[in-house]
């Protein structure tokens, strides 16, 4: 028995970490208070996301309550093929059509920031670059040979791998110096940055909806448990006090 715990303390580890991608992952740097930047994460998915990603645990009326968006509000400008306020938030491509251009069904997001982490996804949707030996034209640092198209590149524009020069015994060295934009998006690199955060953001709103609720009620819950143990220590006192 020691010895298969042994096993399977040393080989578990070794497979998560194969699982894994090198690349160095970014801080998302999550602020679940800031209801202006997960309002702006919200529009982001549904116009960008939507379109392949569903969330088919989450509901559209949830999130316009959790996020201080009014239903009339959320409907005109956030629900776009006619669904129920109460419905929940799914894709209006099929499945079959989608597996047959892709070669998989888009997953579900609902759950990717707990599973992934927001550092995994801020730093994967930062890193598309130009790869023309790709169906889609583009590849990625964190997940190589990502079968999904950059489809943030009209904000973001054209991103491609940037090189610094140098000589190296009279031979030129390319470095890599990380991924530019060619400037043709609508946003400047830092409001693409600024847009990314916003959306890493509102995944993780989604993860878990109840997570800021569930703190606060925590918070409370260790107080109340440090008050009534101190009475119970008062009153331990005071049964035994004839004993001793």
């Amino acid at each position: 028995m020691k010895k298969l715990i042994c096993i399977l303390a040393f080989v578990f580890p070794q497979l998560v970490l194969a699982a894994g991608s090198n690349y160095p992952l970014e801080k998302a740097n999550i602020d679940l208070t800031d209801n202006a930047s997960l309002q702006r994460g919200a529009q982001i998915f549904m116009n960008y996301c939507l379109g392949c990603h569903s969330m088919q645990y989450q509901r559209y009326q949830r999130t316009f309550s959790d996020l201080g968006i009014p239903d009339e509000l959320g409907q005109e400008y956030l629900q776009f093929t006619g669904e129920k306020v109460t419905d929940y938030i799914t894709r209006a491509m099929p499945g079959e059509s989608a597996a047959t251009w892709f070669g998989a069904p888009p997953p579900d997001l609902t759950l990717v920031a707990r599973v992934r982490g927001p550092d995994w996804l801020y730093t994967y949707l930062t890193t598309f670059y130009e790869d023309e030996s790709r169906p889609f034209g583009v590849n990625n640092k964190v997940f190589p040979d990502v079968g999904m198209p950059h489809v943030l590149e009209p904000l973001q524009g054209t991103p491609r791998i940037s090189y610094t020069e140098r000589m190296v015994d009279g031979e030129v060295i390319k470095d890599v110096d990380g991924i530019k934009s060619d400037g043709t998006g609508s946003m400047s690199p830092e409001e693409f940055d600024q847009a990314m955060h916003d959306l890493v953001n509102f995944l993780e709103y989604t993860g878990e909806p109840s997570r800021l609720q569930s703190e606060a009620i925590g918070k409370w819950v260790l107080v109340f448990i440090v008050v009534f143990g101190i009475f119970a220590y008062l009153l331990k006192k005071e049964y035994w006090r004839d004993v001793h």
